[in-house]
């Protein structure tokens, strides 16, 4: 991929089912062994409660850039590709999930579509998202929300507390 079709594309992976640590590092792999995506930067792995649906096991999540030469639909193919191959079963909004692979950033574009909306709608109420984001980029900055280090949103109480961070090498082949 030639830096002048790579966009910049930030991810939010999670897990709470299973061997959530392996789920992340698989869903890593998935998406930087397809076409038209190349992994960059990943966060430390964070612990949080569930978000949404209470009575179900807490979760694993982090952030991960990557560089993509897919539109924003095409990249919302490759994640749900991944979350498909993993054996991903969408029963219920905010249930359980083996993972989950949402689009957070697409450069920086605004687009609102029935199922693809980005920046990701609920980002700013999730601790848990917000935490690695901006541990990767500490000055980031949203249209609407300024810089992200001073927001405070409403579920700043999620306590999302860092675990772990993967090596380059456990996940890019």
């Amino acid at each position: 991929m030639n830096d002048t079709e790579a966009h910049e594309v930030f991810l939010g992976l999670g897990s709470n089912l299973g061997d959530k640590r392996e789920n992340l590092l698989i869903a890593l792999r998935l998406l930087d062994g397809m076409e038209g995506m190349e992994m960059g930067e990943v966060s430390s792995v964070y612990e949080a409660e569930p978000w949404g649906v209470l009575d179900q096991p807490g979760f694993l999540n982090m952030v991960a850039l990557a560089h993509t030469s897919r539109d924003p639909r095409g990249t919302l193919e490759a994640c749900r590709e991944v979350e498909k191959e993993m054996g991903r079963v969408r029963e219920r909004k905010w249930g359980p999930r083996i993972i989950d692979v949402d689009i957070l950033l697409y450069d920086d574009i605004e687009l609102e579509e029935d199922d693809l909306v980005i920046p990701h709608p609920r980002m700013l109420e999730r601790e848990f998202v917000l935490v690695p984001l901006l541990e990767l980029r500490p000055e980031m900055s949203l249209p609407g929300a300024g810089r992200l280090s001073g927001y405070r949103g409403p579920h700043k109480d999620d306590k999302a507390k860092k675990a772990f961070k993967f090596g380059k090498e456990e996940w890019h082949g």
